[in-house]
C-alpha cells in the first residue's frame, strides 16, 4: 500500500502540467490564427474594402459548414442506422467476433470520429469553391445563346460548373456512406458470407438498394449535365462538340441517363420485393451500354464516317469554334485590311508618315536600366526596375513618348553598417520620384534626354507628391507616423545639406496608408504576425505609428479583387500631381461553349501552350482598370467594361468595390493604355483565328505565329533581358506537326504611329510570319501585322476615346516576300560594312547591345528600327546609344542617329525628320547598303549621378578630342579599305584603338 500510495503519489503532479502545457500551446496557436485573422480585417478595414473579406469569410465558413454537415451527417446516419438494425442474435465467426470485442469499446468514438474526421476535409475542400456559388446566386446572363443547346452562354458559365460540382459531391459522399454502412453490416452480422451464398438481413438489403439507388440516380444526372460539357471539350481538331459528339456521344449519353434512371428504380424495386437479381442484371445492362453507346459507337462514327470525309462533316462545327473563339477573346471586331507593301525606298517615301517618324522610339526599355541607374540613382539603397516602362506625357503641347520609371527603395543595398532592423523598419521607408526620358531622343554622347530627373525631381512633369511608400520593391513592412513637433526619422532623399542627418533631408509621413499600431494590442497582434520584437518594444512606436505591409501595387489589387487575374506589368503614371500605379484586371472563364482554350501563362509568356496546364482559359475581357496611390497605397476599381457579364456578376456580390468609369479623372484616362498580356493572349489566338473559312481553318494554309525575339543570341551574355530560346516540336489543334520557337517571342511595342486607314495614335502591335511544318524549309516573311489604338484619353473625364481597343489586322499578300524580323536582323548581322563596324565598337573594353527591333507601316511598306547600344565593361558602366540601323525591303542603312540613317536609306532625303534630328555631333557617311561612321567608339558611360540632363555636347576637352581622333582614325580605316590599302587601314585601326582607350580614360576621370 505504501508503495502504491508512494507511486500515485510521484504520477498525479503530470496529468497537470501535461494539460498545461496541451492548453498553452492551444492558446498560442489560437492566439496567432485569431492575429492573422484581426491583421487581415484591420489591412482591408484601412483601405475601405472590409466588404470583400468579410463576405469572403462567411462565404467561406458557411461552404465549409455546408460541406462539413453534407459530408458528416449522412455518413453517420448510414453507420448509425446499420447499427441500429443489426442482427440482435446472429451468429458470428470467431474472425468477426474478435473484430467486434475491439471495436465495441471505442463504438461511439468512431461512429462520431469517422464522421466529423470525413466531414472537417469534405469541408476545407468545399470552403475553397466559396467563389463558384456565389457566382451561381448571382448570375449575369450573356444575351448569347450556344448553337448546340440554344441555352445561353451564362448556363456554361455559371451554372454548369455548380450543378456538376453539387452532383459530384453528392455522389462522393453517397458513396462513402454506402460503404460505412457495408462495413458496418458485415461486422455485426447482417451480411454473412457462406460459400457462394450471401445472406443480407432485410433493413441491411433496403439500406445498401436505397443507397445504391441513390447514388445511380445521381450518376444518371451526371450523365446528362456531361451532355453540356461537351461543348467546351478540347478535341483533337477544336474545343466543342465535333460531329462525332454531336451525333454520337451527346445522344448517347441522353440515353445512358435514361438508362441509369431506370436502374435506380430497379435498385428501389429490390429494396421492396428483396429480389437483387433484377438490379444487379439492370447494372450489368447499363455497364454493356456504357461500353457499346458510349464507346464503341462514337468510335465506329469518327472512324468510319467521320475520318475519311473530315473536312466536309467537321465544316459547320469549326465554324462554330470560330465564331465562338473570336467572340470569347474579344476579336470578333477586328478590323482586316490587304496592305500590298513596297520594298523599294524612294526618296521622300515618309513624307506622309512625318508625325509617326518623328515618333520613332530609340530608347530601348529593356536595356537603359543601367544608364537611369548610373545617372539617376544616386544612393545604393535606391533602384530602377530591369525593364523600364513606356508611357505619354504632354510636353509643351505635344504628346511624347517616354520611358520612365520609379526611383525605389532598395534595403539588399544598404551596407553592413547601416543594415540593421531599426533603419530597415523605420528610417529606409520608401522610394522618392521618378525618371523620364524622351523616346524618340538622344544626346550626342548617347546618353537619354530627360524630360523629368534628379532628387527631388524637376522637370516637365511638373509638381507632384515624390514620396514612394507602395511600389514594386518596397519592404515587406514598415512602421512611420510620429505626432506633429516629433523629431523626424524617417530618410527622405540625399539633400547635401542637412548636417545634422548626414547630409540628409528627413521627412515623416503624414498619409492614410495602414492600420495603426497606436495601442498595445494592436502592437502585439503586429509583433506576431511579422515575429519581431521591435513592434512591440521599439520605443520609435508611438500613438500616431501605422503600419505599411502588402505594398506591392499588384499585391494590393489582388487582396481586394480576388475575383481577377491581373497583367504581369503595374505601372506608373504621373496622374493629378500624384504617382499612381496603374494594373489591368481581366475576368476569365474556361467554360464558354465552343471557345478554343489555351494556356493563360503561356500566351502571355509566349510558350508552347499545354493542354495539362491549370490555367486554361477561352474568355477574357480587360474588365476592371485599377490604380494604387504610390504614397498612400489607396486602390481604386474602376468597371472598364461595363457590358461584361462575369464582372456584373461580381458587382453584384461587392456593389461598392468598383466605381463607374465616369468617375475617371481626364488626366487618368490619358494614360491608360490597352494592356499588354490581353494583347498577347490576342495575338496568340488571331494567329490561327484571322482564318473566318471553315475550309481554309481545317487546311492549315493560312495559319500564322508570332516571330521569334529576333536579338536572342545577338546581344552579348549581359544582355538584360536574359531571355534564352527553346525549340519546341508538337501537333497543333489542327493535327499538324509544327516546330517553333516560342520560349522567347518578340514582345509587342508601344509607339506613337499611324497605322494605315486609321489616325495617328498610341498605338501597341506585333507582326506575324508563317506557321513552320517540321522539316520544312522556314520561311521569316511578314504575313500580318496586328495592331490596337491604346489611347483611351482625350475625350474628357470619364469618357474613352472612341478609337481605344479597335483592332486593325494589316495582311500582306501570299505572293509578296516582305522581310520578317529574323531575316532583317540576319541582314543587318551579315552586312559586310555593319558587321566591321560593330566589331570595331566591340574592340577594346566594350560590348554592343542590339535594342529593340521596331517595325513600322510607313512609306507604303515597312520600316525596321534598331538602336545599338555600346557599353564599356569596366566598372559603373552603362549602355550609351551610338548608332541606329533601319531597313526597308532589303536595304539597309547605319548612322550615328535615326535621322541620318533615314535619309542615307531614302535617297539622300526620307522625306520626314526624326526625334533625334541633330543629335550626333557629326554626319555619318553611310549608304543604303549599310556603311556609316560611329561618333564615338568607345561605348563607356560614367558614373555620373548628377542631373542627367544631357545639352548634347561634350565639356570634358580631353574626351572631346579622344572623339574627334576616333572618328578620324575610323574614317581613315573605311578610306583605306575603300583603296585596298591594308598597311594604311592597319594604321587607322591602331589610332582608333588609342582613340577609343583615351576617350573611355577621360570619360572615367571626368
Amino acid at each position: 500500500m505504501t508503495t502504491t500510495s508512494s507511486t500515485s503519489g510521484r504520477r498525479s503532479p503530470r496529468v497537470p502540467i501535461v494539460v498545461t502545457i496541451i492548453v498553452l500551446a492551444a492558446l498560442v496557436i489560437g492566439f496567432f490564427i485569431f492575429a492573422s485573422l484581426y491583421t487581415d480585417y484591420a489591412w482591408f478595414a484601412q483601405l475601405g474594402f472590409q466588404q470583400v473579406l468579410t463576405t469572403r469569410w462567411i462565404a467561406g465558413t458557411l461552404m465549409f459548414l455546408a460541406g462539413f454537415l453534407g459530408m458528416a451527417v449522412p455518413v453517420y446516419v448510414s453507420i448509425a442506422i446499420a447499427f441500429r438494425f443489426r442482427p440482435v442474435y446472429a451468429k458470428l465467426n470467431s474472425q468477426l467476433d474478435r473484430y467486434q470485442q475491439v471495436i465495441e469499446p471505442l463504438r461511439r468514438a468512431v461512429m462520431i470520429g469517422i464522421p466529423v474526421v470525413l466531414g472537417i476535409f469534405a469541408g476545407l475542400s468545399t470552403a475553397g469553391r466559396w467563389s463558384m456559388v456565389l457566382e451561381y446566386f448571382n448570375r449575369t446572363p450573356f444575351g448569347k445563346t450556344d448553337p448546340q443547346f440554344g441555352l445561353d452562354i451564362g448556363f456554361y458559365v455559371f451554372e454548369l460548373p455548380f450543378w456538376r460540382s453539387i452532383v459530384a459531391y453528392s455522389s462522393a459522399v453517397v458513396l462513402i456512406a454506402g460503404l460505412a454502412a457495408l462495413a458496418a453490416c458485415y461486422l455485426y452480422g447482417a451480411m454473412r458470407f457462406g460459400g457462394r451464398e450471401v445472406r443480407i438481413s432485410r433493413a441491411a438489403r433496403v439500406q445498401l438498394a436505397v443507397t445504391a439507388a441513390v447514388y445511380i440516380a445521381l450518376q444518371a444526372v451526371s450523365l446528362w449535365l456531361d451532355q453540356y460539357a461537351a461543348l467546351t471539350k478540347s478535341n483533337s481538331l477544336i474545343t466543342g462538340a465535333q460531329y462525332t459528339e454531336v451525333n454520337a456521344v451527346i445522344p448517347g449519353r441522353e440515353i445512358m441517363a435514361g438508362i441509369a434512371a431506370i436502374v435506380a428504380i430497379l435498385f428501389i424495386v429490390t429494396a421492396v420485393i428483396g429480389r437483387w437479381r433484377i438490379s444487379i442484371v439492370g447494372t450489368g445492362l447499363l455497364l454493356v451500354a456504357a461500353i457499346v453507346i458510349g464507346g464503341i459507337y462514337p468510335w465506329i462514327v469518327q472512324r468510319l464516317q467521320v475520318k475519311p470525309s473530315e473536312r466536309t462533316f467537321e465544316s459547320a462545327y469549326i465554324e462554330r469554334n470560330i465564331k465562338a473563339t473570336r467572340d470569347a477573346y474579344g476579336v470578333a471586331d477586328v478590323q482586316e485590311r490587304n496592305y500590298d507593301a513596297t520594298t523599294e525606298a524612294s526618296s521622300g517615301a515618309l513624307a506622309q508618315d512625318a508625325q509617326t517618324t518623328a515618333n520613332i522610339r530609340l530608347i530601348d526599355p529593356k536595356i537603359v536600366s543601367d544608364t537611369f541607374s548610373q545617372l539617376q540613382q544616386y544612393r545604393q539603397y535606391y533602384q530602377f526596375p530591369d525593364e523600364l516602362d513606356v508611357d505619354r506625357y504632354d510636353v509643351k503641347g505635344e504628346t511624347e513618348d517616354t520611358v520612365i520609371a520609379v526611383r525605389d527603395i532598395d534595403l539588399d543595398g544598404l551596407s553592413a553598417q547601416a543594415n540593421t532592423p531599426y533603419n530597415r523598419a523605420f528610417v529606409y521607408t520608401h522610394g522618392y520620384g521618378v525618371t523620364a526620358a524622351y523616346g524618340n531622343q538622344r544626346a550626342s554622347d548617347g546618353k537619354p534626354v530627360f524630360l523629368e530627373s534628379g532628387i527631388p525631381s524637376n522637370g516637365a512633369l511638373g509638381d507632384f507628391q515624390q514620396r514612394v511608400y507602395f511600389g514594386e520593391t518596397s519592404p515587406s513592412y514598415s512602421i512611420v507616423g510620429a505626432p506633429k513637433g516629433s523629431k523626424n526619422v524617417e530618410l527622405d532623399y540625399p539633400a547635401g545639406s542637412d548636417d545634422d542627418n548626414g547630409g540628409n533631408a528627413t521627412t515623416t509621413y503624414a498619409g492614410n496608408g495602414g492600420p495603426s499600431l497606436g495601442n498595445f494590442f494592436n502592437r502585439l497582434v503586429y509583433a506576431a504576425k511579422f515575429q519581431s520584437e521591435q513592434i512591440l518594444l521599439s520605443n520609435a512606436v508611438n500613438k500616431d505609428s501605422q503600419i505599411l505591409y502588402d505594398r506591392d501595387p499588384i499585391t494590393r489589387v489582388q487582396k481586394v479583387a480576388p475575383y481577377l487575374t491581373l497583367d504581369s506589368d503595374a505601372y506608373p503614371a504621373i496622374v493629378d500631381h500624384r504617382i499612381q500605379w496603374v494594373v489591368d484586371g481581366y475576368t476569365t472563364s474556361d467554360a464558354y461553349p465552343y471557345s478554343q482554350s489555351q494556356s493563360l501563362s503561356d500566351s502571355i509568356a509566349g510558350s508552347e501552350t499545354s493542354a495539362y496546364r491549370t490555367d486554361q482559359v477561352n474568355y477574357i475581357r480587360n474588365s476592371v482598370k485599377a490604380t494604387v496611390d504610390a504614397y498612400t497605397g489607396k486602390v481604386t476599381l474602376y468597371s472598364w467594361d461595363t457590358k461584361d457579364p462575369v464582372l456584373k456578376t461580381w458587382q453584384k456580390i461587392f456593389p461598392t468595390a468598383v466605381k463607374p468609369v465616369s468617375s475617371m479623372s481626364a488626366e487618368l484616362l490619358d494614360h491608360v493604355r490597352y494592356p499588354t498580356d490581353l494583347f498577347k493572349v490576342q495575338r496568340s489566338i488571331l494567329g490561327t483565328y484571322h482564318v473566318t473559312n471553315a475550309n481554309s481553318f481545317y487546311s492549315g494554309d493560312d495559319a500564322w505565329n508570332t516571330p521569334q525575339e529576333p536579338t536572342s543570341g545577338t546581344n552579348d551574355s549581359s544582355d538584360t533581358s536574359g531571355t534564352t530560346t527553346t525549340t519546341n516540336t508538337g501537333t497543333n489543334a489542327l493535327g499538324t506537326t509544327t516546330t517553333t520557337t516560342r520560349a522567347n517571342l518578340q514582345d509587342p511595342y508601344y509607339l506613337t504611329m499611324k497605322v494605315p486607314g486609321q489616325g495617328t495614335a498610341y498605338t501597341l502591335y506585333t507582326t506575324y510570319i508563317p506557321q513552320q511544318s517540321a522539316g520544312s524549309n522556314n520561311r521569316n516573311v511578314l504575313t500580318g501585322y496586328l495592331a490596337v489604338d491604346s489611347d483611351a484619353g482625350g475625350a474628357g473625364k470619364g469618357k474613352k476615346a472612341s478609337g481605344y481597343g479597335k483592332l486593325t489586322l494589316l495582311t500582306m499578300p501570299k505572293t509578296d516576300n516582305i522581310p520578317g524580323p529574323a531575316q532583317v536582323q540576319n541582314l543587318f548581322n551579315s552586312d559586310t560594312t555593319v558587321s566591321q563596324e560593330l566589331n570595331i565598337l566591340k574592340r577594346g573594353n566594350s560590348t554592343v547591345k542590339q535594342g529593340n527591333l521596331l517595325t513600322l507601316p510607313v512609306g507604303g511598306g515597312f520600316l525596321y528600327v534598331q538602336p545599338v547600344y555600346v557599353q564599356s565593361t569596366s566598372s559603373g558602366s552603362y549602355p550609351l546609344l551610338q548608332k541606329v540601323l533601319v531597313a526597308f525591303g532589303d536595304k539597309i542603312a547605319f548612322e550615328d542617329t535615326l535621322d541620318e540613317a533615314l535619309n542615307s536609306l531614302f535617297g539622300g532625303d526620307s522625306g520626314a525628320a526624326a526625334g533625334d534630328q541633330g543629335a550626333a555631333s557629326g554626319s555619318g557617311s553611310g549608304s543604303s547598303t549599310g556603311s556609316g561612321s560611329s561618333d564615338s567608339g568607345s561605348g563607356s558611360g560614367s558614373s555620373d549621378t548628377g542631373s542627367g540632363s544631357s545639352s548634347g555636347t561634350v565639356d570634358n576637352e580631353a574626351l572631346q578630342k579622344a572623339l574627334n581622333d576616333a572618328k578620324q582614325a575610323l574614317q581613315d580605316r573605311q578610306d583605306a579599305y575603300a583603296d585596298n590599302d591594308l598597311v594604311a587601314a592597319a594604321e587607322a585601326d591602331q589610332r582608333l584603338q588609342e582613340a577609343i582607350q583615351a576617350a573611355t580614360e577621360a570619360e572615367d576621370g571626368n
